[in-house]
């Protein structure tokens, strides 16, 4: 069986924390894969957000996801502290790609990596066009 790979960047410049809730836990005791996903839009967000975007205003634009990659590590149950670090990365015409570590803060324990891409959408005109510098330089392409 083949696997999904990521090449991960070596800096996150960005880190925050969320608490796993009841909500986010499956059948299997655990962290839902269908949570990650909402856990790392969240993060995403905050991301943006520490640059005074946000996913619908990126220099008068939008962005839309295209794409998302999550390799799990180990799990992580209700009430623990998660620790996701995010960094942009691998910028084109298009869009880039939002990378995530998330580790179990108390144990340092990597739970998932994952990739989201994004590109940048102009929503008034229905279509994709190149980040905007200040966008590029800002996320450290």
């Amino acid at each position: 069986m083949s696997r999904a790979k990521l090449e991960m960047p070596e800096l996150f410049p960005f880190r925050t924390e969320l608490t796993v809730r009841i909500t986010d836990i499956n059948y299997g005791g655990h962290l839902g894969n269908s949570n990650v996903l909402a856990l790392i839009h969240e993060a995403r967000v905050r991301f943006l957000r520490s640059f005074g975007y946000s996913e619908i205003n990126i220099e008068g634009l939008g962005s839309i996801m295209l794409d998302s990659v999550i390799i799990y590590k180990a799990q992580a149950f209700a009430g623990d502290v998660l620790q996701i670090e995010v960094a942009a990365g691998d910028f084109s015409r298009l869009g880039c790609d939002i990378f995530y570590r998330i580790t179990q803060k108390e144990t340092g324990a990597e739970v998932v990596l994952a990739k989201t891409g994004i590109a940048i959408f102009d929503y008034a005109n229905q279509k994709r066009v190149s980040p905007p510098e200040a966008f590029v330089k800002k996320l450290g392409g």
